[in-house]
């Protein structure tokens, strides 16, 4: 849940989902959303039933579709996470530096150093069990929770039966706009909520604690966000929220308007906050994918140790660490823009996801087809769901091929080096998985823990 960033998507995601998307329309997009991914998790938990490997997507495309391409994804998992990772931390020092000196009038410091004290905090959070580093998150996602939770009563309050209103849900503004691009951004919105099956071997029990989590959180979230942004709308009224929802003040000027100057400035702080969850959130999920990546021996066999007192991925979390030095240091020499290297690395991770969620559909019917005589097995989790869960997964992520450039902020040429970048990633890791099936067959053998 953390990783949603509740007070992030809510004052710097949703605003932008209205504004390109289809408008008034966007809490039935939310839903929608919600309503694929559900389905897509019958599937998925099916699956994971007669899985025991934490690897996540990159295990599940692995048993689904072969070890070429779960290779080839569990690159493009590394690019979708890292990328998070590298731009999070742009943005927070960037949070940071305005907090400090317009909020609290103090000192004016440079971004990069309230980054680098960042840095220090989550590889240090990084090195301990996932348990630790979910007790910070958890303190935050409740306070960021709190928060839109007041917003949404202050908004009832305020607004009476007008806030229930149910435009949104009229079928000239679902199909207003670009129904598409709201589905994609929509769907960004449950980024993260793989990590229920990532972290399974820190799990007690992982047969009913995963299951119940990986539901819950999309219900959540799909709930969560399609009621706040049907008040947000309500409250300021369609036209207005449309002349308005591009620019990154909308929500805040909503929050003002029903909520206060205080909450106003508890917004701004939780929106460091909400971004830090993110970012050690992002840190761990990449960490545990190194870790994988480590154990299958795709990768020196180092990574894949755990702490022998708090069995953590300690390497593979100090991999992340530094792989995230030798990104962001010789762009902070280079004197660079934080928003814009925040904005194209953030649209990396979101195009990624995407390709993730609709490779690990096709894996899933794939796997669960040759094991229908398997207990927990049946039409409807192997065929019926994921089908339905495949077609809109698609169409979104041809909608997201089209509108690369608008994801990543950047031009024809660099969006189409970024994205070529993408699939030639994974095309990668297909021809390294063919070499290591013809030289060295049991490291082939491992690829997505399938021994």
């Amino acid at each position: 849940m953390a990783f949603q960033a509740p007070v992030v998507a809510f004052m710097a995601y949703i605003p932008v989902m209205i504004a390109t998307g289809n408008g008034v329309g966007s809490p039935a997009a939310i839903l929608v959303a919600g309503v694929v991914l559900a389905l897509f998790a019958v599937g998925l938990i099916a699956m994971s039933r007669s899985m025991s490997n934490p690897g996540g997507f990159y295990a599940y495309i692995t048993a689904g579709l072969g070890r070429e391409a779960g290779l080839g994804a569990s690159f493009i998992a590394l690019i979708c996470y890292f990328f998070t990772l590298v731009g999070i931390y742009a943005l927070l020092g960037v949070s940071l530096e305005s907090l400090c000196r317009d909020l609290f009038h103090g000192p004016d410091i440079t971004w990069w150093v309230w980054t680098a004290i960042v840095f220090v905090i989550v590889t240090a959070l990084g090195h301990f069990r996932m348990d630790v580093s979910a007790k910070v998150l958890s303190v935050f996602l409740i306070l960021e929770l709190v928060l839109i939770s007041a917003y949404d009563i202050a908004v009832i309050a305020r607004n009476g039966t007008s806030a229930f209103s149910l435009d949104s849900f009229a079928p000239d503004n679902v199909f207003s706009g670009s129904l598409g691009l709201a589905l994609m951004m929509g769907v960004g919105l449950f980024g993260g909520f793989e990590a229920t099956l990532i972290f399974r071997e820190e799990v007690k029990r992982p047969e009913r604690t995963i299951p119940r989590a990986t539901f819950l959180v999309i219900a959540i979230v799909a709930i969560f966000f399609a009621f706040t942004t049907m008040l947000f709308i309500n409250a300021g009224g369609a036209e207005a929220v449309l002349a308005s929802a591009g620019a990154t003040d909308a929500s805040m000027a909503s929050i003002q308007d029903n909520l206060g100057s205080v909450a106003v400035d508890i917004a701004t702080v939780l929106l460091v906050t909400s971004s830090f969850a993110v970012l050690l959130a992002a840190h761990n999920i990449t960490a545990r994918y190194l870790f994988s990546l480590g154990t299958d021996a795709i990768i020196p066999r180092t990574a894949g140790l755990a702490h022998p007192k708090h069995g953590s991925p300690h390497v593979a979390s100090a991999i992340t660490s530094v792989a995230v030095l030798v990104v962001l240091v010789p762009f902070v020499l280079a004197d660079g823009d934080p928003n814009m290297f925040y904005a194209r690395f953030v649209g990396v991770y979101s195009y990624s996801l995407l390709a993730l969620l609709f490779l690990t559909s096709l894996a899933v019917p794939a796997y669960l087809i040759r094991r229908r005589d398997h207990p927990g097995v049946n039409r409807w989790n192997s065929i019926v769901c994921p089908v339905l869960a495949v077609i809109p997964l698609a169409i979104v992520v041809v909608f997201a091929t089209k509108n690369f450039s608008l994801l990543v902020g950047a031009s024809a040429v660099i969006s189409d080096t970024m994205l070529a970048a993408i699939y030639l990633l994974f095309a990668f890791g297909v021809v390294l998985a063919l070499i290591y099936r013809r030289r060295r067959p049991e490291v082939y053998a491992q690829i997505g823990r399938q021994e």
